[in-house]
């Protein structure tokens, strides 16, 4: 394994642009995972990893996982604690980082099942709060439209892996609503007010999607009208609205759980 000592090595320089630049990773259709729990979920799924960085504590450490990374990588570098950190987007960094391929999202789903939509969420925490309670609860997968970046660090690390290992579609509304209705699949636009019903009272069938709207304004008023019924979650007390992954949380649950029919 190649050892790296300088800042200014340009695999290093490379990878650190892929860190901290979003227009980076779109060009080079590349995302950074790092820690042991992301690096290892992509070594164990079907991810490409092009690059993989460790530090020889974390070699010590963790000798089958850094085994297991090296292996799924194009390229392996051992590195300092210095350059993990220059790299690093945390304040203690576990000493492993990879430079992965980014899947292909434009395939729309090929079959039924219970999904969750996204249109334009804007908090990388958010959508990856979102994605991590989609797979819990059993989603089938996650489609996304506008808002941030799929693969961005702050959402990788807020879905604890579960975008790495979640069905993840993205594409424009229309033909994400379209391709749902071609499948068969009852739409449900989470909207604030004038819902047709309560998603407490909504019986879910086994083909069925939530759709969650942006943090700021919700859900636009074409792609509420496009979908086949409006819900709302009830609210007590003064408060108008929730945090998106609070209300997505509920919605999904009702959706998977006690309002889905099974």
């Amino acid at each position: 394994m190649m050892i790296i000592t300088s800042k200014e090595n340009a695999v290093v320089k490379q990878a650190h642009k892929l860190a901290t630049t979003a227009k980076t990773r779109k060009k080079e259709q590349a995302f950074i995972a790092e820690g042991l729990r992301l690096c290892r979920d992509v070594a164990q799924g079907d991810g490409v990893i092009r690059t993989a960085f460790m530090t020889q504590g974390f070699l010590t450490d963790f000798p089958q996982d850094a085994t297991l990374i090296g292996q799924r990588a194009e390229h392996c570098f051992t590195v300092s604690d210095s350059i993990m950190q220059h790299l690093s987007d945390t304040d203690s960094p576990q000493g492993v980082l990879c430079v992965c391929q980014k899947p292909d999202f434009s395939k729309l789903p090929q079959q039924a099942g219970r999904f969750v939509v996204l249109e334009k969420v804007a908090d990388p925490a958010n959508l990856g709060a979102i994605a991590r309670t989609a797979e819990a609860l059993g989603a089938d997968g996650l489609l996304v439209s506008g808002g941030c970046e799929v693969y961005h660090p702050k959402a990788l690390r807020a879905s604890m892996g579960a975008l790495l290992r979640l069905p993840v579609y993205e594409g424009d509304m229309e033909a994400i609503l379209t391709r749902l209705g071609e499948l068969g699949v009852t739409t449900y636009a989470a909207v604030v007010y004038d819902a047709q019903q309560a998603v407490t009272e909504t019986q879910f069938g086994s083909a069925c999607a939530v759709v969650i709207g942006n943090e700021a304004n919700g859900i636009t008023p074409q792609t509420a009208s496009a979908c086949d019924k409006t819900i709302t979650i009830p609210m007590a007390g003064r408060s108008e609205s929730l945090n998106a992954a609070a209300a997505a949380c509920i919605l999904i649950w009702e959706m998977m759980g006690r309002g889905a029919e099974r």
